[in-house]
């Protein structure tokens, strides 16, 4: 992961997830939002677990990259068994991945055996899964105290709030706003893995007074005193205060127009079947005024005639 397509891939990965899941919480609220409970994955509309299929598909070759494709061997061990220094956040991030890719499997096996607490657990599962990625993350070999470090601290933050809100989908399955954070959170963590892809390896992208080192096998951004470390850290800072903005509105301006496309049918349903109760109500008002006109009517042309004298 300690590269540019180490970061930018999984980065795709977490944003089109956070997207579908954005895009199916949204829509199954606007049609339903009554009877509205979430769910910790969507069936697609041709194969029921394929958005748990590509996840396990994606943790494979994470691993694969880390473990076996990436290392110089194609191994990640020493000579003599051990694992090197330099190998050590290639199992950090294989890690995660096999979390992930057990959530997406027990995920499939409790949809197939259906048990009574499937979506605590597979809400459990998930929890777990981003709960080793913070865990390894905050205690990650990697540089703590340079730029790198300054990204991987603010990814962090990103992470607890889908760790938290995942947790809280447990036990408020029927909140839409839990499910809406986490899934904009998930989308948030995809974004920020691609752009510290391209800001920690790409030189024209570097900060100024800084630079590219090769350590340990892996370039690593360094800066040539404090003033510029500071300077970098900070422009990061910046970064994500601006991508937090941008989210913000992209998630909102994604909410109003979805509910506009699937909630106008339902509210115009709604409407329809009320103005007819309401013409059926009128009819009936009208049906009921006229009968007790026509008695009216009736009554006043008989008082219209003078009653006839019979002595004459």
């Amino acid at each position: 992961m300690g590269t540019l397509v180490g970061h930018v891939a999984p980065g795709f990965a977490f944003l089109a997830l956070g997207l579908w899941h954005l895009f199916s919480h949204i829509k199954l609220h606007a049609q339903q939002p009554s009877s509205y409970t979430s769910s910790p994955w969507f069936p697609a509309s041709k194969s029921r677990y394929l958005e748990l299929f590509l996840i396990m598909l994606g943790s494979s070759i994470s691993v694969s990259m880390e473990l076996f494709i990436g290392p110089e061997r194609h191994q990640p061990f020493d000579s003599d068994g051990t694992i090197p220094s330099n190998h050590l956040h290639n199992f950090e991030h294989s890690s995660i991945s096999m979390t992930f890719f057990v959530y997406a499997a027990f995920a499939i096996l409790l949809d197939r055996f259906g048990p009574k607490a499937q979506y605590g657990l597979t809400q459990f599962l998930g929890a777990l899964a981003f709960g080793q990625q913070l865990f390894l993350f905050h205690l990650h070999s990697a540089d703590h105290m340079g730029v790198e470090g300054q990204y991987h601290l603010l990814l962090q933050i990103i992470i607890v709030v889908s760790l938290a809100t995942t947790l809280m989908g447990i036990g408020l399955p029927k909140s839409f706003m839990v499910s809406f954070v986490r899934s904009a959170s998930i989308m948030f963590q995809g974004v920020w893995f691609i752009v510290m892809g391209y800001a920690l390896w790409t030189p024209s992208l570097i900060s100024k007074g800084c630079f590219l080192n090769l350590e340990e096998g892996h370039l690593v951004v360094r800066c040539h005193d404090k003033e510029a470390l500071h300077r970098a850290k900070s422009l990061v800072n910046i970064q994500f205060s601006w991508l937090l903005i941008a989210i913000t509105i992209f998630v909102m301006l994604f909410y109003l127009i979805l509910v506009e496309f699937y909630g106008e049918k339902a509210g115009y349903s709604t409407l329809t079947r009320e103005d007819d109760l309401d013409e059926d109500l009128d009819d009936v008002e009208s049906q009921k005024s006229k009968k007790v006109g026509e008695k009216k009517s009736f009554m006043d042309i008989g008082k219209g005639f003078e009653p006839i004298d019979m002595e004459r």
